[in-house]
């Protein structure tokens, strides 16, 4: 596993489907190592976000690892941070910090908590974990860009289970009252959350029309699609915009897809060596 993803994906001009679909599949890859390794972790939200975060990094967000304090940057926000490995193995395979950072993950005095600290990890906005709070943080960094006449865009991943906080219908009152159309809001619609369906819980259907109500313009796609993920996040709006990927919690790994129980199951060294064989190289 290298760190030259990003020279990889934006020195040679725009990254292709199939690059794109091939850094997906190192996340994942190193991902499941990770958590396997520490023994602790969020797999199956991690693997339903990894093609939202390879799209992102590869093809969407004004970043530089070089320069994760770049003032002008545009701001990416993983409000559900339990997914938090995916998170890391997206930024150390793209160069913001060092790979074997992340065989540190969760141990004593590690930079990587089991959900991102923005004091530790470059590449980290705000910390995230507490259900809710991510997606303000994103508005407010809006709303800072529109009235500092910045270029820079926000983008936040909200998980399905979190619209279950009321601070997240604040933020899609408030966005749709400015008229925010430097923000976009993705949510990981993969219909389950720790021990049962979100349907079960609290039905949040028929979404589109719930934050279309509150002046966004709302995208429904196939959350692993990476030409549909693309053209969702980069098609500009004159509102702010809500893409409701429908994901797969637990994606490219067969006995881990759509299972409640792999919210924070982690994988035995047998059931590793199986899942990377079926996410190939």
């Amino acid at each position: 596993m290298t760190t030259d993803w990003w020279q990889r994906l934006h020195d040679a001009g725009p990254a292709s489907t199939s690059d794109i679909a091939d850094f997906a599949t190192e996340i994942r890859r190193t991902t499941l190592v990770t958590i396997n390794r520490a023994g602790l972790g969020h797999i199956g939200g991690d693997f339903s976000v990894t093609d939202i975060l390879a799209t992102l990094y590869g093809r969407v967000l004004r970043v530089d690892p070089t320069q994760p304090d770049w003032s002008d940057r545009d701001r990416f926000i993983l409000s559900k941070g339990h997914a938090a490995v995916s998170l890391y193995s997206t930024l150390a395979l793209s160069g913001f910090f060092p790979m074997d950072w992340l065989g540190t993950f969760t141990g004593p005095l590690s930079a990587l908590n089991g959900h991102p600290n923005r004091n530790k990890v470059p590449g980290v906005e705000t910390n995230t974990g507490p259900l809710g709070h991510g997606f303000p943080v994103a508005l407010g960094c809006a709303l800072a860009a529109e009235l500092q006449g910045s270029e820079r865009r926000s983008y936040v991943v909200i998980g399905d289970g979190e619209l279950q906080e009321g601070s997240n219908w604040e933020a899609f009152m408030y966005g749709g009252h400015r008229k925010l159309s430097n923000l976009t809001a993705i949510v990981d619609r993969n219909r389950l959350q720790q021990g049962d369906r979100t349907e079960n819980t609290n039905s949040l259907d028929p979404l589109d029309a719930k934050v279309e109500a509150f002046g966004w313009e709302a995208r429904v796609i196939n959350g692993h699609d990476l030409d549909a993920l693309y053209s969702a996040l980069t098609t500009p709006s004159d509102r702010p915009v809500a893409v409701i990927a429908e994901t797969t919690k637990g994606k490219g790994v067969s006995f881990i897809e759509d299972r409640a129980e792999w919210h924070h199951k982690v994988p035995s060294a047998e059931q590793v060596e199986l899942a990377l064989q079926e996410l190939g190289s």
